[in-house]
Parts: structure tokens; C-alpha cells; sequence
């Protein structure tokens, strides 16, 4: 016959999807019968099983076998913001205004809504200011107060 002649017995799928699967656990005639190629007891053997992630056989997992270090924030602490004299300063230029309280911070990206404020001392003040803060650092309140300015514990 001509091989170049194309008959039925010829034709086949163009990919192997259309291979059957292999039935698991029906029958030792069928290579894959009795434990349905898991092998002999133990937990891959069993169904439902699934690895964990991380698991090592029983061994200590990685995870738990390096050190641990460092610390978490307390959640309940106040967090402190320490501003500058000269930050104050240099956005006040800015504003023009003589009164630097909580809003004005925020406005400035200095602080979150619920942050504590403490100035501190670098740099100098030009104008005088009645400046409103939880805390104030010694230096920041002598060079507020030699300015004429006036310090205010909120």
C-alpha cells in the first residue's frame, strides 16, 4: 500500500487528553489494585492526608528552630513626637501665625491625630510663640521663654 494514502486505521487525537485514566484500587490484575501505589501504612497512605506547610517530617520546623528577636511596641503606649524648635521655625514662615497647637502639627504632617507632642531644643525661634505641647525639653523652654514666647502644657 501507498504510504502517502491516508486511511481511518491512520488517524489518532492531535493530544493526549483523550488517554483514559488509570482506575486506582480496582484489583491486583489491574497494576494499581489492593494500596493503590501509596505504599504500606503510615500517614501518605491514610485519605485525607495533607502536608502541612513548613512540615518536616516531625523534626522541629524551621520556623520554630531559629532564634527569635527584637520586640513588639506596646499597643497601650503613648506614642512621642519630638519636634524641633527649627521645624517649628521654618514652617511658622509658611503660616504666619503666632499660635503652634495640635491642629497646626497635623496640618504640617508633623503628627498623627492621637500622638503626644514634646518640643525639643534645636535651633532657634525668631518670633514669639504661645506654643501648645505635652511636653517641653529644658532647652526648648528657655529658648521659648528668652524670645518672649510662652510655653503651654496641654
Amino acid at each position: 500500500m501507498d504510504k502517502s494514502f491516508l486511511t481511518i486505521n491512520c488517524l489518532h487525537p492531535n493530544h493526549k487528553s483523550n488517554k483514559k485514566k488509570l482506575r486506582l484500587g480496582r484489583g491486583q490484575g489491574s497494576g494499581k489494585g489492593g494500596t493503590c501505589g501509596r505504599g504500606h501504612k503510615g500517614a501518605k497512605s491514610r485519605s485525607g492526608f495533607s502536608k502541612k506547610k513548613g512540615f518536616e517530617g516531625g523534626q522541629m520546623p524551621f520556623q520554630r528552630r531559629i532564634p527569635k528577636f527584637g520586640f513588639k511596641r506596646n499597643v497601650f503606649g503613648k506614642r512621642i513626637v519630638g519636634i524641633n524648635l527649627d521645624t517649628i521655625q521654618d514652617r511658622i514662615k509658611k503660616e504666619g501665625k503666632n499660635i503652634v497647637n495640635k491642629e497646626f502639627f497635623i496640618k504640617n504632617n508633623l503628627i498623627r491625630k492621637n500622638d503626644f507632642v514634646k518640643i525639643l531644643g534645636r535651633g532657634k525661634l525668631n518670633i514669639p510663640l504661645k506654643i501648645y505641647a505635652s511636653k517641653f525639653s529644658k532647652k526648648a523652654l528657655l529658648s521659648i521663654k528668652k524670645i518672649g514666647g510662652e510655653a503651654v502644657f496641654t
